[in-house]
């Protein structure tokens, strides 16, 4: 159970922060970096959620799990996979959670027309906010990817997993709440030239 009294630590006024085995790491480190940038997918997810809650409700319970998933792979990153001996069990993202991340995906896609040209950004509020939730993920998991590869590092593959599905399930739901895509706006190459 998290227990939070005092906001303010004045632990990171140096330009440092904690990570959940206790190291200490420069704010700008590529941990910190990714867990922070999934943090950042989780607020525009809660700003979607103002356009879905009313409008999509079955969409906005998907997006509800999906937030608190968020919270786990932030703590999932604050926690490096190490060897060494903890004295609690950090919680992971498992394979469950993409599972039914998956199920959900298609569960949506099976209402969705195949795609005959690339959607711009836009249609609806709740598309559009998708859309840029969609965006932010891509960036968390460019930057889990590069962190999973930098020497001394490592991220789990269900997390990678996980934030690699988050952005196609946001890209399906982008297109329902779009009138299961009657409201897309495609691209049309050129059309500016």
């Amino acid at each position: 159970m998290v227990h939070l009294n005092r906001i303010y630590t004045r632990t990171g006024d140096n330009g440092t922060t904690a990570l959940g085995n206790g190291d200490r790491r420069p704010k700008f480190d590529l941990r910190v970096e990714a867990y922070g940038t999934v943090d950042e997918t989780n607020a525009t997810i809660g700003v979607a959620r103002i356009y879905t809650s009313s409008d999509n409700p079955f969409v906005d319970e998907m997006l509800a799990r999906i937030q608190n998933d968020l919270f786990d792979l932030g703590a999932d990153l604050c926690t490096p996979v190490t060897s060494a001996k903890l004295e609690y069990e950090p919680l992971r993202i498992v394979q469950e959670q993409v599972d039914r991340l998956e199920r959900e995906i298609d569960e949506l896609n099976m209402k969705l027309q195949p795609l005959n040209s690339f959607i711009l950004p836009g249609g609806s509020p709740a598309a559009a906010a998708l859309h840029v939730s969609r965006t932010v993920s891509r960036r968390a998991e460019r930057l889990m990817v590069q962190l999973a590869l930098s020497p001394g590092e490592r991220v789990g593959e269900p997390a990678l997993r996980y934030i690699n599905r988050l952005s196609d399930f946001l890209f399906v739901a982008s297109r329902t709440v779009n009138d299961n895509g009657a409201k897309d706006v495609l691209w049309t190459p050129g059309a500016n030239r």
